[in-house]
């Protein structure tokens, strides 16, 4: 898969101020709000700053202050929400449904979530 990344993407513009956001979590490499289609209770996103399109771009080219930044975090979202569990979804190229290409986690909980995948 490639690691093109397209600075047009939603995402970059959110990340550009072009496009409004509700931060509930903000640092210095990572930014952190809302899905603005929940699929759950709590359903929101987080993204690291940098240009990197899915989690095998990220992990292979961001700096090691990105990676732990990033990996923080998620960890600090899954907190906000997670009381009774959580969980998180990379989508990754075209097989794995990515909509977005640049890297994001959805943190989704409030509600029992079923089976990861169908049978």
């Amino acid at each position: 898969m490639p690691d093109i990344y397209d600075p047009q993407n939603i995402f970059a513009r959110i990340l550009r101020g072009e496009i409004p956001a509700s931060p509930v979590l903000e640092t210095p490499h990572s930014i952190a709000f809302p899905d603005i289609a929940p699929q759950a209770p709590a359903h929101l996103l987080v993204l690291p700053r940098g240009p990197y399109v899915n989690w095998d771009h990220f992990a292979g080219a961001a700096t090691d202050a990105e990676i732990a930044d990033f990996t923080r975090a998620v960890a600090a979202v899954c907190r906000m929400v997670g009381a009774d569990g959580y969980r998180l979804i990379s989508n990754a190229g075209a097989h794995g449904m990515q909509e977005v290409p640049h890297l994001h986690v959805h943190v989704l909980a409030g509600k029992v979530l079923g089976r990861l995948i169908e049978r």
